[in-house]
């Protein structure tokens, strides 16, 4: 069994680096990374934020490794997250769910709001082989080098979100601005000629366009009533943090 702890400041904001975190996948340090879905998302009743995302991986195995040692180079990754907008603090969990025999990876998170307005992320790592074969140590010793490898480019990807999010609408947004462009409303008022009242006709909305669609990734027929991922954890982040 092999254990790792590391820490490392971000001079972002606890909101700003927290929605990155969320946005990190994908980025060029994730080649990687083959999908990333979201499986559940709930409150609780203290009004935490409970993700559960699954995220796929592919990887290589090393020249010594044992010919037929897995049956496949990819692995599913179970991740657990709890925002808690109040005290400032993301927790996430990872693990790997299969190939636990030769590898097991159990990761923890913390992104926590430091006193100079900073954010101060903590990752802990649990690495544990029961492949057998003399092989346990050298798997473990394996898997700690790639794992430090790899939470080195994870921190210069998740700093190239931060760096898309200074340079576009996204962190104005969350002070309180918006995403997506103006929208103009038509309403028209019709006499009705049975009644004394008026009858107002369904507002025409036309979404009056900036420029910066295509920056940002919107499809205007489909943003018009579905506010997209960006909007939602954004506003969230916004009203819980105050």
């Amino acid at each position: 069994m092999r254990f790792f702890s590391n820490t490392h400041l971000y001079d972002d904001p606890w909101s700003i680096v927290s929605l990155a975190f969320f946005l990190r996948y994908p980025n060029p340090y994730a080649a990687h990374v083959l999908s990333c879905d979201v499986i559940s998302r709930t409150h609780t009743p203290q009004g935490t934020l409970l993700t559960t995302r699954l995220i796929l991986k592919k990887g290589s195995l090393p020249k010594w490794a044992p010919k037929g040692i897995i049956s496949r180079a990819e692995s599913w990754i179970l991740e657990e997250s709890e925002v808690d907008p109040l005290g400032r603090v993301v927790r996430c969990k990872t693990r790997n769910l299969d190939h636990v025999k030769v590898m097991r990876v159990e990761e923890v998170t913390t992104l926590r709001q430091a006193e100079d307005g900073k954010t101060l992320q903590t990752n802990e790592a649990r690495i544990v082989s029961r492949f057998g074969w003399g092989l346990a140590k050298t798997i473990e010793n394996h898997g700690l080098a790639k794992f430090k490898a790899n939470l080195q480019r994870s921190r210069e990807g998740l700093s190239h979100i931060l760096s898309a999010l200074r340079q576009t609408q996204l962190q104005p947004m969350i002070a309180g601005s918006s995403l997506y462009p103006p929208m103009t409303v038509n309403t028209t008022v019709h006499e009705a000629s049975s009644s004394t009242s008026p009858s107002i006709s369904v507002p025409d909305i036309q979404i009056v366009s900036d420029g910066n669609e295509e920056q940002f990734g919107i499809d205007l027929e489909q943003s018009e009533n579905r506010p997209g991922m960006f909007r939602r954890m954004s506003s969230w982040f916004r009203g819980r943090s105050r």
